[in-house]
């Protein structure tokens, strides 16, 4: 199949045949005919099989010109690079499309997405606590949505999000297209869409948490921190296939204390994101791992969500994650698009059980390997092992020297807002007149003799 043979229009054709895209992937085949039709869809296919293109796809086929400024589709994600990458996404399908698309999200300048959402938009991408916060402003009104997109649904209905996501829903209207999509599903998630809709139709490209076929996994045994990071640095040094490597870690502060520990060795090689650091910087280490700037990528698991970065070889599992369902994204960060990739578990006594589960959900083992030869163990324990919340007085977490950094955040009174011209300005160039969307002209009541 190919996608000449889906009921696409000729703008959203042409956009394809910009990116050299050709035959759909599963998830896109299987999910094209059910959303055109109008069914509440949820969609499971693995990590890097194009769920974003399943639901764009058939959502811009659907689209309508209106002269309302308010939103027809609004896509929810759990994180920021999430929204950067679905807008640029959008942008990519809509080319030849006159579709104003809009991402919001928080950590950054409020001002500029009021104003963008202000000029009127057709497509929203945006993180759960940035809508809220728009929503009881009264600058954003949801009145003309017709579907309501959850990316990454499992993450999205974590505790973390399910108040705001709550919230969200009261301002929706009650006739609406649900569209769920994620590379995993558990019973609990099923049990919660159930509150949104009954109807709906299951599309599984492949079962919720089968293993990426592309990628060879295999763990060593290390007994803590310190014997990890020497395992780490020994890998690092002794194997130059291991180009780009993402290396995840339990907790920030574990991602700030093994950054510490790699930083004197890697240098400028080293990036570390994790949530607390700022939107520009978490853009711009991105960017950095994306062309070849870090080696090595340390990361928290939310940032697993929206990491869209290609050509990663190796992912090491410093902590093993102790969700068997997020083990999933982890891995699926490397052996993209046919690549082949290497997926590394370092596993303590302590987080057995943890690799037992992640076994059992993926119905196959993870070998274990013996230990390369000049791994050096050690028995000391740091801070964060001996008290998981220990934080000493002087503490001062880890800050990216502005010098290793291309962006600056600036305080919120300085930040300029500049905004995109909307379609009242297009047409008012163009036609020296203005054209409004819908708007009633403003004028004086005639009194009633």
């Amino acid at each position: 199949m190919t996608f000449a043979d889906l009921n696409l229009n000729n703008q959203l054709q042409n956009a394809l045949d910009v990116m050299g895209i050709t035959k759909p992937t599963a998830i896109q085949a299987k999910s094209f005919g059910p959303i055109m039709a109008g069914r509440d869809v949820i969609g499971i296919a693995q990590t890097g099989t194009g769920k974003t293109f399943a639901y764009l796809l058939p959502c811009l086929r659907l689209w309508r010109f209106t002269k309302s400024p308010f939103p027809q589709i609004l896509i929810i994600v759990p994180t920021r690079e999430l929204v950067l990458q679905v807008t640029q996404e959008v942008e990519k399908l809509t080319e030849f499309m006159s579709v104003e698309v809009v991402g919001v999200y928080g950590g950054t300048n409020i001002k500029k997405h009021k104003a963008e959402v202000e000029v009127g938009v057709d497509v929203l991408v945006g993180t759960p606590g940035r809508l809220v916060d728009l929503l009881k402003d009264g600058v954003l009104r949801l009145k003309n949505i017709k579907q309501l997109v959850l990316d990454e649904v499992d993450e999205m209905l974590d505790l973390g999000f399910r108040t705001q996501l709550n919230d969200i829903v009261d301002f929706l209207p009650k006739k609406r297209q649900h569209l769920f999509f994620s590379a995993t599903m558990i019973d609990e998630v099923m049990t919660t869409i159930s509150q949104f809709t009954d109807y709906y139709e299951v599309i599984e490209a492949a079962p919720s948490g089968a293993p990426l076929e592309n990628i060879d996994q295999y763990a060593f045994e290390v007994p803590n921190f310190n014997s990890k990071a020497n395992l780490l640095e020994l890998l690092l040094r002794e194997h130059p296939e291991m180009k780009k490597v993402l290396v995840f870690a339990a907790t920030r502060r574990m991602v700030d204390a093994l950054y510490e520990r790699l930083e004197p060795v890697l240098g400028e090689e080293l990036g570390v994101i994790h949530s607390n650091k700022s939107q520009n910087n978490r853009f711009g280490t991105v960017a950095s791992f994306e062309d070849g700037t870090y080696r090595v990528l340390i990361a928290t698991d939310i940032v697993a969500r929206g990491l869209d970065v290609s050509s990663v070889t190796h992912v090491v599992n410093f902590d093993v994650s102790d969700n068997a369902e997020k083990h999933i994204h982890r891995v699926g960060r490397t052996g993209r698009a046919k690549e082949k990739g290497v997926a590394i578990l370092f596993v303590s006594e302590n987080e057995a059980e943890f690799k037992a589960s992640i076994e059992e959900l993926m119905g196959r083992e993870i070998p274990v390997h013996p230990l390369p030869a000049g791994t050096e163990l050690s028995d000391e324990l740091i801070a964060l092992e001996k008290e998981p919340e220990f934080v000493a007085e002087n503490t001062e977490f880890i800050k990216i020297d502005p010098e290793r950094s291309a962006f600056h955040e600036k305080s919120e009174k300085n930040s300029k807002v500049a905004v995109r011209q909307g379609r009242r300005d297009k047409m008012m160039k163009k036609y020296k007149k203005p054209q409004t969307r819908g708007q009633k002209p403003r004028g004086k009541k005639k009194k009633k003799r």
